[in-house]
């Protein structure tokens, strides 16, 4: 689980595809704690597992459920990634709560500038924004951002200079292609509401959601 607050900015070194997977070799800059093979690590919002690190130099690999519904497998040498290692339990939760499982890519159609900060609208299916509320938290790229406001097909957030320096959204333009993970609770909600169950005082008892 991941707190949507990128550490640091890594430098791809090569994506080599074997039949429907692939390995990721990347190096992570200097000040970022030293990894551990087998711990989890999240690359553009995507969690992977940590195979081999060497040095400053680390190797992911990359299943083909993950290439299919992210935009790793679009990567390519001196790329930059958003890199977050995973929340432990004694820290700062910054963000919101982040799994890594990246649901869908959604394309950025607007960039504009308004007091120093990005807004991007980022264009997505309609079975996505089902997901999606205004001012609630979404993951772009692994960043934990809140949604300034929704369309039908479209959700609009704001990227304060900070974490535009930060981070790899600096460098998207229109056109771009970007991980998306929507809020875990919404899916959850979804799943305990039956066709035609009508939410009552006794609904959220049976949930834990009330007394």
């Amino acid at each position: 689980m991941f707190t949507g607050i990128i550490e640091k900015v890594g430098t791809v070194k090569q994506m080599t595809r074997s039949a429907a997977d692939a390995v990721l070799t990347a190096e992570v800059p200097g000040g970022f704690e030293r990894l551990t093979p087998g711990e989890s690590i999240a690359v553009n919002g995507a969690c992977l597992t940590v195979v081999t690190a060497k040095g400053r130099v680390f190797t992911a690999d990359v299943s083909a459920e993950t290439l299919s519904k992210t935009t790793l497998g679009k990567l390519t040498p001196g790329m930059k990634v958003n890199l977050e290692r995973a929340l432990r339990m004694d820290a700062l939760l910054g963000g919101h709560f982040v799994l890594g499982h990246v649901d869908c890519t959604g394309k950025i159609v607007e960039r504009t500038t308004k007091s120093g900060s990005l807004i991007f609208g980022i264009e997505l299916s309609e079975t996505q924004m089902k997901y999606v509320v205004e001012k609630g938290s979404i993951a772009v790229d692994g960043i934990s951002l809140t949604v300034n406001r929704c369309e039908k097909t479209r959700l609009y957030v704001n990227i304060v200079p900070h974490t535009a320096r930060e981070t790899t959204l600096s460098s998207r333009h229109v056109g771009d292609e970007v991980n998306i993970e929507t809020d875990i609770l919404g899916k959850y909600v979804e799943k305990f509401i039956h066709p035609g169950r009508k939410i009552d005082k006794q609904f959220l008892s049976e949930h834990g959601f009330a007394r």
